[in-house]
């Protein structure tokens, strides 16, 4: 399937999608501009694109494959792609790895995750299947130990490791500790996750003579998003035109943003999926244009919508809902996600603010709260005590504050739901 106009998907939408014809209710009936449309509330989204009785979808599920997106056990959520809007979408993202260093004949581990609905794993394999260059495909998946993969990139000599940047740690880590030597990689790519300078170190101690780049900025919710820019900076990408149209928006009053160093929240239209409309959807990150070549954009980190977490995904609704079932009697006024790093590793802190009655209640109170809060979101997003006996982030931990310590958008006022405060490379 080519990329469609803008202006077609608009009204496919509208007519096919209940969710989109009553998000554009009010709107003129020959609306084509982005400008013109309102901005996808998220959790309306994922609230009307249940499995069974979509309200997102413009047709009946009878053609496709389901991936699972970000959220919580309790409440999932499903992407879907036909093949036609698959295909066209690895053979986009396949044709900007060769802006990473992909060169004809690379063997090419691919490390990423595969099963349970995930889509990177597949995702990955199909784009370098689909990739201008000829290369050659090692589908080795990051679930493997690292016992067996590392005699097997031996073995086949791999010259591309493309992973999560926990997965290229874990196997860096590793090939320190067994004194291994793969001589033959040159090429780290990776995805999923930020690259911080601790990681690129460890990258560079077990793989001295390989290139770290970006795999490209994908997800499969929001589909194509940018590939990856040649330079010294790995955050850069540009927009896959003309497949996906992406924006950046004011923080406070969701006006696009055009001048270059100026942050904002990236919104993505994506040109060629019809069964399941992406327009103007949030994709959940910050970013910057960087005015050093057209469409060229910076990413910055996690917007409010949801935090990465070395492999774990969030969204503040899990955070918010997990404090609601655990505070029965009213203790909290307001919550925060502070991301930190320290020691190698990502942990996420719950910085809660007391209600004004609370303080004078004893802390012993407030510490069993703290557990309850913590016990109910492990419950919900069990990824992530999961990572943190693979030793892969620290333990969640809450911070009590009070309420005027709470971050705010200097210019709304409004309350900033995710503080990301590591240092990105």
């Amino acid at each position: 399937m080519s990329a469609q106009q803008l202006s077609d998907l608009i009204r496919f939408a509208r007519h096919n999608s209940p969710f989109y014809q009553d998000l554009y209710a009010s709107l003129p009936p020959h609306a084509d501009r982005l400008t013109d449309l309102p901005v996808v509330d998220q959790k309306a989204f994922w609230a009307a694109n249940s499995l069974h009785d979509s309200r997102v979808l413009t047709g009946p599920l009878s053609e496709a494959t389901v991936y699972k997106t970000g959220g919580t056990t309790g409440s999932p959520k499903f992407s879907v792609y036909t093949r036609d809007e698959w295909r066209t979408f690895v053979t986009s993202f396949g044709q900007g790895l060769v802006d990473t260093g992909l060169r004809p004949g690379h063997r090419v581990a691919d490390l990423f995750y595969a099963g349970e609905l995930y889509a990177s794993f597949l995702f990955v394999l199909d784009s370098l299947a689909h990739a201008p260059v000829d290369n050659v495909r090692l589908p080795i998946g990051g679930g493997a130990p690292l016992e067996s993969t590392i005699p097997t990139l031996r073995e086949l000599a791999a010259q591309v490791l493309a992973g999560t940047p926990t997965t290229l740690c874990r196997l860096a880590e590793q090939t320190i500790a067994s004194a291994a030597r793969l001589d033959s990689v040159e090429l780290l790519l990776f995805g999923g996750e930020a690259l911080f300078d601790d990681q690129r170190r460890l990258l560079a101690t077990a793989f001295p003579g390989a290139e770290v780049r970006s795999v490209g900025y994908a997800s499969v919710d929001a589909g194509l998003l940018g590939r990856p820019v040649p330079g010294p900076d790995a955050r850069v990408h540009r927009a896959f035109t003309p497949y996906s149209v992406v924006e950046i928006l004011d923080d406070s009053t969701d006006e696009p943003v055009t001048e270059p160093g100026r942050p904002g929240r990236v919104v993505v239209t994506s040109l060629f999926r019809r069964l399941m409309p992406i327009i103007r959807y949030p994709a959940g990150d910050r970013a910057e244009w960087t005015g050093t070549g057209p469409g060229h954009f910076r990413i910055l980190g996690r917007a409010e919508e949801g935090v990465r977490v070395g492999p774990v995904s969030l969204y503040t609704q899990d955070a918010q809902d997990a404090v609601a079932a655990a505070d029965t009697a009213g203790q909290v006024a307001g919550m925060q996600l502070v991301v930190r790093r320290w020691n190698g590793r990502d942990g996420l802190v719950l910085r809660l603010a007391a209600a004004p009655d609370a303080p004078g209640r004893p802390a012993a109170g407030r510490d069993a709260l703290a557990r309850a809060v913590v016990r109910q979101l492990e419950t919900v997003r069990p990824l992530y005590p999961d990572s943190v006996r693979a030793g892969f982030v620290h333990p969640l931990s809450v911070e009590w504050a009070r309420h005027r310590d709470l971050a705010v958008n200097p210019r709304s006022g409004k309350l900033v739901r995710v503080l990301d405060e590591r240092p990105t490379a």
